[in-house]
């Protein structure tokens, strides 16, 4: 039995279907709960883990380092709660799955387990959940509950945070309800003392909600969903291929019981021809069935040429009668009415698997810093909270409201309130299916008058980033829809001079969704290089309007034209900028096309990196990235990787700070298990500073490292803008794209109103879409330069400037200097 100490004891489980980024939230809770003093403790196997207890007498101690003058140096030899909870000695156990091995150390009979800070080192890059999950009958019944409260009170435990579904979530604020009729009934069978009693009269709960469904009402976005959606991507990706060769039509099942999150954002990532989900039953014309509407769409894609067809079906579809709709039964429909040779794949638990993306690291962390804090201020009175994501900010939320209105969708679809159903998602799930719709189709007829239709110019700009493609093919599609006539600009505005224009097609652009880089040509050249040139192929080309796609190259281009219009009529048209750029440095907007791809890329690499690192046991690397004058990527790719230190242009470098580097460098290999010292990054922004280096730092690090740590460095360089875009890159190129889309078409309407031949396009018709919070704005380019730093081309605020001290946090940096 723990002894009583006046510290806050933390106990965190994973319940339900595993996800990842489970591991994250384990992670970030344990280390954040040390340093805000708490004692940290996992459970094995969920529910049934705090069932069962710990039944093996076994002695609490903490290991200390190899090197005792390591302590000594640590926080000037004042003792601080890491340093005396470094470990525990069950960290590997836990993560090389020996627990229950026979011989040796082993965690047998042990299901509620005190952990350290670094026995959870390196988690997050793991799938699944290390510390095991199961779905507990014993913990529905009284009995099995009682014995948990019993558990948790003989450890000293009065804190709990739960990651898992609805299911998991309900079950945790139900127990901490009941929780003071099962003190009592403790109490009264003899089983702990009115000390116990009276030190254990609150059960602190807070929630995280690990689903891959993305089935959680109030909240943005639940654990694992974006690593699901990126596995199913990756195998639409890979059965493209085969089914274009023979001409096939693949149908997938994924996951998604309740929430066609997961199809509907597959099928607008991957470019499917058809989708169906639970909340919206596919809609049928009088008299016909929803099986000749998809025979019909499916042979109109063939008849325009098309090779292949992807069908996604979520596993919880049904029709407006609630009959399932089947993957089997869409393939007997294609092979018979359509004639297609046609296959059913089955993703399965291969959505659950592999490692967490950039995301699904960095949104677990931040949860499990506010699920800390939520729990140090819990009281009695106040209601258990679900931490989850809304506007990109981490909220709370009262558990069970939460619970209630994801229930209440399934309700509404099981009631056939299928209007209900959509009106509970979020907006961004409404949008979606519109734009899927939008994309998807090939409508026969055009959908706005001769007098309304654009001729529209796309170009794009700056360096190539994730999603340009997958805009551009929206775009494009919707023109085509509408009765707008697409004109692709190669080569940026170089190739506008040349003349390098034509028009895209419907099909042309069908598989651009998964094609990194730019397929239209970019480049750096902005339009003053020969302003009245450029103005002159306006008017020879005659355009209505103009989308522009790219970084801060993209934003002056845009500020030249509006400011151009004073002396060239031709540029007296509605113009859009879609911020498209690995840096993330377009000024006012959260997040930018391209730099979820990068951040994915940069933590494939950096993976890589620390696994060789690991290898040498004392090996340092000093990772260069890309950004520019912006240090986002490096601040959220030093998150996601875990890296111990991380430099931004930002805030910058000098002999003072590397000093300080060096200490905690030495300090933190010191205090390493002897023989397991554990391999460390330093991500370094290629602009941090222009005296100190990566290889300058590099060779410091070596030289001061002595026989503690060695040095060597990577440069990640373009890497980082190719590949194939990441399914959220994807979906949000699609989302804005149309958005930018309605916005010309708006514009273009209110200037064919105005009298004369001679049209004034208002300084709003020029701007830029921006995503702030949840809500995607426009921001006027002249309005947009009061908020952007020109010289070091970057906005003058950073919504995750603050990043970067939590990054130093969850190293300890804090604590050891």
């Amino acid at each position: 039995m723990a002894q009583s100490t006046g510290k806050m004891k933390l106990a965190v489980l994973t319940s339900g279907g595993d996800s990842a980024g489970m591991n994250a939230v384990v992670r970030a809770i344990v280390k954040i709960g040390i340093l805000r003093g708490c004692e940290t403790w996992i459970v094995r196997e969920g529910y049934e883990g705090l069932v069962r207890g710990n039944t093996q007498a076994h002695t609490i101690h903490a290991d200390l380092p190899a090197d005792a003058s390591a302590l000594k140096c640590a926080h000037r030899g004042v003792p601080t709660n890491l340093t005396q909870n470094l470990r525990f000695g069950d960290g590997d156990l836990l993560r090389d799955g020996t627990g229950d091995h026979h011989h040796g150390r082993t965690l047998k009979g042990r299901y509620i387990v005190r952990v350290g800070w670094d026995d959870v080192r390196g988690w997050f890059s793991e799938g699944g959940t290390l510390i095991g999950t199961a779905r507990s009958a014993a913990f529905r019944t009284p009995e099995g509950r009682l014995s948990a409260a019993h558990n948790l009170i003989k450890e000293g435990i009065d804190a709990l945070a739960v990651c898992g579904g609805d299911g998991s979530l309900t079950g945790a604020d139900l127990f901490r309800s009941e929780w003071p009729s099962l003190v009592s009934q403790l109490l009264t069978q003899g089983k702990i003392t009115e000390e116990q009693a009276e030190k254990h009269g609150h059960l602190k709960i807070v929630g995280l909600v690990g689903s891959i469904d993305n089935d959680m009402s109030m909240t943005d976005l639940t654990i694992g969903a974006p690593t699901a959606l990126q596995r199913i991507c990756e195998a639409i990706d890979n059965i493209n291929s085969t089914a274009a060769s023979h001409s096939r039509a693949f149908v997938l099942e994924v996951m998604g019981r309740h929430c066609g999150w997961l199809a509907l954002l597959a099928g607008v990532s991957s470019g499917a021809d058809f989708i169906f989900i639970p909340e919206r039953p596919p809609q049928t014309l009088p008299g016909g069935t929803w099986e000749d509407d998809m025979c019909e769409a499916i042979r109109s894609h063939r008849e325009a040429g098309k090779r292949k067809t992807i069908v996604i079906v979520a596993e919880g579809a049904i029709d407006a009668d609630l009959q399932p709709i089947r993957a089997e039964y869409v393939k007997e429909i294609l092979t018979e009415r359509v004639g297609l040779d046609t296959r059913v794949t089955t993703l399965g638990h291969t959505q659950r698997g592999g490692r967490p993306c950039a995301f699904d690291r960095i949104l677990p962390t931040l949860q499990g810093e506010e699920a800390v804090k939520a729990l140090l201020e819990a009281t009695p009175e106040t209601p258990s909270y679900m931490i989850g994501v809304r506007e990109n900010k981490i909220t709370r939320v009262p558990l069970m409201e939460a619970v209630a209105m994801t229930r209440a969708v399934a309700d509404a679809i099981g009631a056939k309130d299928f209007t209900k159903a959509m009106s509970m998602r979020d907006p961004e799930f409404f949008q979606s299916l519109e734009g899927f719709h939008a994309t998807s189709t090939l409508f026969k007829e055009k959908q706005l008058p001769h007098h309304r239709r654009m001729r529209v110019a796309i170009l794009h700009m700056g360096a190539p980033a994730g999603g340009m493609n997958a805009a551009t093919r929206a775009a494009v599609r919707y023109c085509i829809k509408q009765g707008h006539r697409p004109l692709a600009v190669h080569n940026g505005f170089r190739g506008l001079l040349d003349d390098n224009i034509h028009e895209l097609s419907w099909l042309g652009v069908d598989n651009w969704t998964s094609r990194g880089g730019s397929e239209l040509g970019t480049n750096r050249t902005l339009p003053d290089v020969d302003l009245g040139a450029v103005a002159a192929r306006f008017q020879e080309h005659n355009f209505h309007a103009l989308l522009m796609i790219g970084g801060f190259e993209a934003f002056n281009a845009l500020l030249i034209l509006e400011t151009g219009r004073k002396h060239y009529p031709a540029f007296h048209i509605p113009m859009a900028h879609l911020p498209a750029t690995i840096s993330n440095n377009v000024p006012m907007t959260e997040f930018s096309l391209g730099s979820d791809t990068s951040l994915n890329a940069l933590v494939d690499a950096c993976d890589s990196i620390k696994q060789s690192a690991s290898a040498s046991r004392n090996r340092v690397f000093v990772v260069e990235t890309q950004g520019g004058q912006c240090g986002y990527l490096a601040t959220m790719g030093a998150l996601a990787t875990g890296a111990s230190i991380v430099y931004t242009p930002e805030q910058g470098m000098n002999l003072d700070t590397l000093r300080q580097d060096v200490k905690f460098l030495k300090i933190r290999y010191g205090l390493d298990a002897k023989g397991k010292s554990e391999g460390r990054m330093v991500i370094r922004n290629e602009c941090a500073s222009t005296v100190y280096t990566t290889d300058v730092v590099t060779k410091m690090f070596k030289e001061e490292g002595g026989k503690l740590f060695d040095a060597r460095s990577a440069s990640l360089g373009h890497t980082l803008q190719g590949g194939i875009p990441s399914p959220m890159d994807r979906a949000r190129a699609a989302r804005l794209s149309l958005r930018c889309m309605a916005f010309l078409e708006e514009h273009h309407d209110a200037l064919q109103k105005q009298d004369g031949k001679v049209k004034q396009a208002p300084p709003e018709s020029a701007a830029v879409i921006t995503i702030q919070g949840s809500a995607l704005k426009w921001v006027p380019v002249q309005e947009m330069v009061q908020h952007a730093d020109m010289k070091n081309r970057r906005g003058k605020t950073a919504w995750w400037a603050e990043v970067k001290d939590l990054v130093e946090a969850l190293v300890g940096r804090p604590d050891l200097l």
